[in-house]
């Protein structure tokens, strides 16, 4: 049966006005001529869903907003693609997975409300943590960051969590670690896989009420768009608030001690912290207020900014790593020694960009807010 018609509604695509403004600045259609959201709209509205989920082009959207904000008549084309995915799923057709679909592996069988996993290996005894208590951390996915990531890149992961226990302590607060806690599910959410999101949904969403957390704090803009925004779209309110970690810092800056640090960064908005949540100047009053530290900001910032070229581990290829490079490009023209994301996957993404031939590497050091945040905390 085909549910174009429904789908299109949903996104507003019957809207569409064919004035290119999306392809104009759409990451993946400057680098692929092939890509178009104008088409994509166009095929599903002139052949439906049946056709539109044969075309691989459907995976190579990132659902990163640009074209959406753009848009004159307000098509929500990352609405559109996820409902169209959705019937892909149900379809049993699929992207082209990265690292052979391994990572998604891990978060479909995260799913299954039997298994028992033991994450919390990483946390020795210079952290507070608590087994109750009015803060949660939500570490997500950053322990299998860790066993994919951490050999290969030089960086631990794990580190962000490790270092947002150091924030949170810092400010007094002992956060409760789940041991049980699963991946958030937001690639799961965006591929189309609305069952296994779900499931994820419920298991965290109850390890959060044995928490009797009223805040939830992560440093993944990706978990704080899940927790904030998807959780409640598909299973109803919530009865905590989420924070990203970049927030969190934000509004405590006053019981904050901080050495003097001399840096100059550039920041890197996260589409779902930027134009999903609208936090953008958290992070940069966090950051400004360490002492010696400097923001010089890319010419393509905020609302603007570009993506980190991959997203839901699918179709990263020839096409990603431009947009990768000239990211990181664009970072390093504006004279900073580091950019600095506050994504644990941004920082993943534009490090493997920087692997391979020396030629092709931009050569600017990548580093997360939390990390560099708690490197500038007085003991």
């Amino acid at each position: 049966m085909d549910t174009a018609a429904g789908q299109l509604k949903k996104s507003r695509a019957f809207f569409c006005l064919e004035c290119g403004k999306c392809t104009a600045v759409c990451p993946i259609s400057r680098y692929n001529n092939s890509y178009s959201p104008r088409r994509l709209v166009a095929q599903g509205l002139f052949h439906g869903t049946d056709e539109l989920i044969d075309n691989p082009l459907l995976w190579s959207c990132l659902t990163c907003q640009l074209c959406s904000q753009r848009c004159p008549v307000d098509v929500k084309f990352s609405d559109f693609m996820r409902d169209v995915r959705t019937e892909a799923h149900r379809q049993g057709k699929h992207g082209n997975a990265s690292h052979q679909g391994a990572l998604l592996h891990v978060m479909e069988m995260s799913a299954n409300a039997k298994l028992k996993p033991k994450r919390n290996g990483w946390i020795d005894k210079s952290m507070k943590v608590a087994k109750r208590g009015d803060v949660m951390l939500f570490v997500g996915c950053l322990p299998y960051f860790e066993d994919f990531f951490a050999k290969d890149f030089g960086y631990s992961p794990l580190s962000v969590a490790r270092d947002a226990v150091k924030i949170l302590n810092h400010l007094g607060i002992e956060p409760v670690v789940s041991d049980n806690e699963r991946c958030c599910g937001h690639d799961l959410y965006w591929l189309g896989n609305m069952e296994s999101f779900d499931d994820l949904a419920r298991i965290n969403l109850k390890e959060i009420e044995l928490a009797q957390a009223k805040t939830v704090v992560t440093a993944c803009a990706e978990c704080a768009l899940s927790l904030k925004k998807l959780y409640p779209e598909r299973l109803g309110a919530n009865g905590f608030e989420v924070k990203h970690i970049t927030e969190f810092v934000a509004e405590n800056l006053d019981k904050m001690r901080f050495k003097e640090v001399e840096a100059e960064v550039t920041f890197q908005d996260p589409c779902r912290l930027g134009r999903y949540l609208q936090v953008y100047d958290a992070p940069r009053d966090a950051l400004q207020s360490i002492p010696g530290l400097t923001i010089s900001e890319m010419p393509h910032n905020r609302q603007g900014a570009i993506c980190c070229g991959t997203t839901n581990w699918m179709n990263c290829d020839a096409t990603s790593r431009q947009i990768q490079h000239n990211r990181l490009a664009e970072a390093k023209a504006t004279g900073a020694k580091t950019l600095v994301t506050a994504c644990p996957k941004c920082r993943i993404h534009f490090q493997c960009s920087e692997c391979g031939d020396e030629t092709d590497k931009v050569d600017i050091e990548i580093a997360d807010f939390t990390n560099i945040v708690a490197s500038a905390l007085q003991d």
